[in-house]
């Protein structure tokens, strides 16, 4: 196959851009709200990341088929485009100078449901917590629960692989999406998915755009399969690059799962065909104690040998400070066990009663009993609510504390193996020492080697901004030399996309590219973000578009 490497625009490719023919286009030809006034540039150039870009317009389409003739128009004036769901992506992926398709206002019906098949199709801007309601009546939801599950879209955890305390028990993004609806820049629209022989032979003989897109498909895992086996981490949270892993033989060909986690950068999401699970019957909640973070990450192994959890969480010291300080969660606070960190055990039953037998089991298992000074259980539904509750409250708790510092992304979901995340965090403290980050929190999934922390970076200055490049490229270092992953539900966008070479080695960053060369020849789809289509070019900095930096003026 004849591979074209494409490139990263410049300012100058933008130059010839009629940006009123542009914005008269789109609304003459697009059902929907057409937005290119300074307040809404402003108010989507910044995600839940350290960028900043201002859009090129906004549009917020009535109709899926609204937003396919948006896409449309973007092609024949060569407009950049970016989707964008809820907002909320913490790596930089869902800010770009392009068109941007919000999804959330108008396109988030949930098209049907099949209760015995356990499967439902959904627009892309519905919300988890919308659908999850929608579901209820049939005593299912769907799996993967991140934290900004009450205003995340569908379709930004689809592009972003969105994770959450519940993928412990019910996977990534990736394992619970059977097939997408999706269209290419150049106006290819297809339903993919898992792809036998039989299919494929038939979308071959179909030929077209979609026979071309497989066929590449095929040839690129067909000659980087080895090294894809070899060189994707195998940890429960893997992230960070493209799916190739889902293109190989063994799983199923499933061009669906490969777009998974593409950030807007390949194609389209349309609509989605999700896998769903049951609602749990009943829950129940143990809470340990221990003497610091590390010494509970030690623990998790032994936890995961004795049971398999809904959830296994963790939270340190001094998240629990923070929150005191900012008297938030105070009754979940007086009711932790012994310790200075906290491993949240959540075991599923099939009655309340079962539940709490096998929360008692394990911790018979683990020599430990409810009159242990380190031991919590809950008997109270509302109760471990609470507790949990407590636990997704990291992420705002940690980023503004009352002691006025500011903290940032950037290093706050890195990945390894659960059995060697007590050493890696050790190391990972050892370093925020070194660049002299004081206090920073520790807390995340640890059931599944994935830690969350905010980092006091300087961004301010052009010290500072220097000192969070080295220390991004010296944790990025350490991350790797445990196996793990850049990121473990985040994404890669411009926090991480620099760094995919150090994770993956130029070959397969190389196949990243060729990936994206395939269905995005043009490069204009949310350009710049994970990997850029060319061998003499990298994708954003890391140090680079920040919505502060040492030029911010206030």
């Amino acid at each position: 196959m004849s591979r074209r490497l494409v490139r990263d625009p410049e300012p100058e490719d933008f130059a010839g851009l009629d940006i009123r023919r542009l914005r008269a286009e789109l609304t003459a030809r697009v059902d929907g709200e057409v937005r290119f006034d300074a307040g809404s540039r402003g108010a989507y150039a910044t995600d839940a990341s350290n960028y900043r870009q201002v859009p090129i317009g906004v549009v917020v389409p009535h109709t899926v088929t609204a937003a396919v003739e948006a896409v449309a128009v973007c092609r024949e004036q060569g407009a950049p485009v970016l989707s964008r769901g809820g907002g909320t992506s913490l790596a930089g992926q869902c800010t770009n100078v392009a068109v941007v398709i919000d999804w959330t206002k108008y396109c988030h019906r949930l098209v049907s449901v099949d209760p015995a098949a356990r499967t439902c199709v959904v627009e892309p801007g519905i919300t988890l917590d919308a659908l999850n309601s929608q579901l209820a009546e049939h005593g299912l939801k769907f799996g993967p629960r991140p934290a900004t599950h009450s205003h995340c879209a569908i379709g930004g955890m689809i592009g972003n692989n969105s994770c959450g305390a519940s993928a412990q028990a019910y996977g990534k993004t990736v394992d619970n999406v059977r097939a997408l609806d999706v269209l290419t820049y150049r106006g290819t629209r297809m339903w993919v998915g898992p792809t036998d022989e039989r299919r494929y032979q038939e979308i071959l003989a179909a030929g077209g755009e979609p026979a071309r897109l497989h066929r590449g498909a095929r040839e690129l895992v067909e000659e980087y399969a080895d090294d894809i086996r070899a060189g994707f981490p195998h940890v429960p949270r893997r992230v960070s690059g493209y799916n190739l892993d889902s293109l190989l033989p063994e799983n199923g060909f499933d061009l669906a799962r490969a777009l998974v986690g593409s950030e807007s950068t390949l194609v389209t999401v349309l609509r989605a065909e999700l896998d769903l699970v049951p609602v749990e019957a009943a829950d129940a909640l143990l809470v340990l104690g221990y003497p610091d973070i590390c010494a509970a990450a030690d623990d998790v192994p032994r936890l995961l040998a004795h049971c398999a959890p809904l959830q296994l969480e963790a939270m340190d010291g001094r998240m629990a400070q923070l929150m005191r300080e900012e008297h938030v969660h105070a009754d979940s606070l007086a009711l932790l066990p012994e310790g200075d960190a906290w491993l949240f055990v959540q075991l599923g039953g099939e009655s309340r009663a079962d539940a709490d037998e096998r929360a008692r089991r394990l911790l018979a298992d683990l020599g430990l009993s409810e009159a242990d000074r380190r031991v919590a259980l809950s008997d109270d539904p509302a109760r471990e609510q609470e507790f949990l509750q407590a636990r997704e409250a990291g992420l705002g708790v940690a980023s503004r504390p009352p002691d006025g510092r500011e903290t940032w992304e950037g290093w706050e979901d890195s990945a390894v193996a659960p059995e060697r995340l007590g050493d890696y965090l050790r190391d990972l403290k050892r370093l925020f020492a070194e660049f002299g980050y004081d206090h920073p929190s520790l807390y995340g999934h640890v059931g599944q080697g994935c830690m969350h922390t905010r980092i006091p970076f300087a961004l301010r200055d052009a010290q500072g901004v220097a000192e969070f490049r080295r220390f991004l490229f010296r944790a990025a270092d350490l991350v790797v030399s445990y196996g793990g992953s850049l990121s473990g539900e985040h994404g890669d966008g411009q926090s991480r996309g620099e760094l995919l070479v150090r994770m993956f080695g130029e070959r397969l960053v190389g196949a990243f590219a060729e990936f994206k060369t395939l269905f995005d020849p043009d490069n204009r789809m949310n350009p710049g973000k994970i990997v850029s289509p060319g061998p003499d070019r990298e994708p954003h900095p890391v140090d680079g578009q920040l919505r502060l930096g040492p030029l911010w003026r206030p």
